[in-house]
């Protein structure tokens, strides 16, 4: 029991790590200058290598049979985000953050509903304030510079591509190592995407130093380290839980954008961000205290 609890702390550190890491995604995605969907399929072929590199340095192997397995995550996640790039090129990055913070929400709706997971009435609650901070912020940047309904779309397909993305994952996670399945995601989003990529928008050209800079950047800080942080929480975290903490990646990526791309940031969006990271802070410390409670209990029981 004690071993559990501090499984499930550490994946609660783990999520919110990746989620300051994922915020910085957005930002360089923006920044670049390559299409969305052919960034998408040059981050899946740096994503594959610097995987498979992983394997190597850790003398796992990737077997014909979970690579099959595993396929469909990387399907998945290649949709996910060439979805994700292209409203990034279209739309402002907070408009894109903010919108595909609505996918914690439809996680965490399905994970009750479905997974059958336990939410207490305090984390309900929180989690509730939390989205009404999405809220405030998604009205705050409707005004924003750069911002299109086209972009807009995009970022709401996204929901669904990313909660099935997290689903899969989620179970595929129960008999798959991390590395190994994040391998897998990679290939297999790989080999999907780039004749997708190739029918969209052409033979893609050798992409420059700043843009193939921003590729392995991307590949590998929020790639590899966000996603396998989040790969590996799926088996100690529930998923409710998991995606609250995740609500305060658009707080973020808006701060950054406001930083690096000189997007503005009304009051409105500063106090709706204000409300998301506080109730978010609030369940992530409701939790690590929680845990103690729950392995005491258990121990003292006679049961």
């Amino acid at each position: 029991m004690l071993a559990r609890a501090s499984d499930r702390t550490l994946g609660v550190v783990a999520v919110a790590i990746a989620t300051c890491i994922w915020a910085t995604g957005t930002v360089i995605v923006k920044w670049s200058s390559l299409p969305g969907v052919q960034f998408a399929m040059f981050r899946l072929w740096a994503g594959a290598v610097i995987s498979a590199a992983a394997l190597l340095l850790t003398r796992r192997r990737l077997p014909l049979a979970t690579f099959k397995a595993c396929a469909l995550g990387g399907v998945l996640f290649s949709l996910d985000i060439a979805l994700h790039f292209s409203a990034v090129k279209r739309t402002s990055v907070a408009n894109v953050a903010v919108i595909g913070s609505l996918a914690p929400v439809v996680i965490a709706i399905i994970s009750v509903k479905m997974l059958h997971e336990r939410v207490a009435r305090r984390d309900a609650i929180l989690a509730a304030v939390a989205f009404a901070g999405v809220l405030v912020v998604a009205i705050g940047t409707s005004d924003s510079a750069g911002a299109s309904l086209g972009g807009d779309l995009l970022a709401a397909c996204n929901i669904v591509s990313w909660s099935a993305y997290w689903f899969f994952s989620r179970r595929a996670r129960a008999r798959t190592g991390p590395i190994e399945y994040l391998a897998c995601v990679m290939i297999a989003g790989a080999l999907f995407l780039t004749p997708v990529a190739i029918a969209l928008e052409g033979m893609p050209s050798m992409p420059s130093g700043a843009d193939l800079a921003a590729v392995w950047a991307v590949a590998l800080f929020p790639g590899f380290i966000g996603h396998s942080l989040v790969i590996w929480s799926h088996a100690h975290v529930e998923s409710w839980r998991s995606a609250l903490i995740t609500q305060a990646t658009p707080v973020i990526a808006t701060i950054l954008a406001f930083v690096f791309l000189d997007e503005p940031i009304p009051a409105v969006v500063a106090i709706g961000g204000a409300l998301v990271v506080s109730c978010t802070a609030a369940v992530i410390v409701h939790a690590a205290r929680r845990e103690p409670e729950v392995v005491e209990a258990s121990v003292e029981s006679p049961g």
